[in-house]
Formats: structure tokens, sequence, C-alpha cells
């Protein structure tokens, strides 16, 4: 699984939980719906961008990155 962000089309800001809904009949786990933003997160298996791209209404489909710093006691800084 990994952490999107799918970025809604100005065309269907005004019905972004039926996109949500749509992402979720693709296999999407949704964590939150950003109306205000046009944003959705959540996580989905790798192999489900294409499909996710394809929902109507979706502009988008970029997977979140993620960083970490080693411990502050760590030998590398």
């Amino acid at each position: 699984m990994v952490q999107l962000s799918v970025t809604v089309d100005d065309g269907h800001l005004t019905a972004i939980d039926d996109v949500a809904q749509a992402l979720r009949a693709q296999g999407m786990q949704v964590d939150q719906v950003l109306d205000g933003l046009g944003i959705i997160t959540g996580s989905a298996p790798a192999d489900s961008r294409p499909a996710l791209t394809g929902v109507e209404g979706v502009a988008s489909v970029d997977e979140q990155l993620t960083y970490q710093l080693p411990p502050p006691d760590s030998a590398v800084q």
C-alpha cells in the first residue's frame, strides 16, 4: 500500500464526495476529503494508480513522499 494524494479537477469540486466514492470503488482507502483544497488523501495498492487516474474528476494521483531523519544520537548526521 502506498499513501496517495488525489487532486480533483475544477469541474468536479462540487461533487468531490462522488469522486471519493468512485475512488473507494477502485480500491482506495480514503482517509480525508479536503473539499476546500480539492484534495483526497488515502492509501491504495501501488498497482492501482492507473485505475485511480481513470476515475472521472481526477486531475492527478501523486504518491505522498515521507522523510525520516536519523535519531539525534545516530553516527550519521
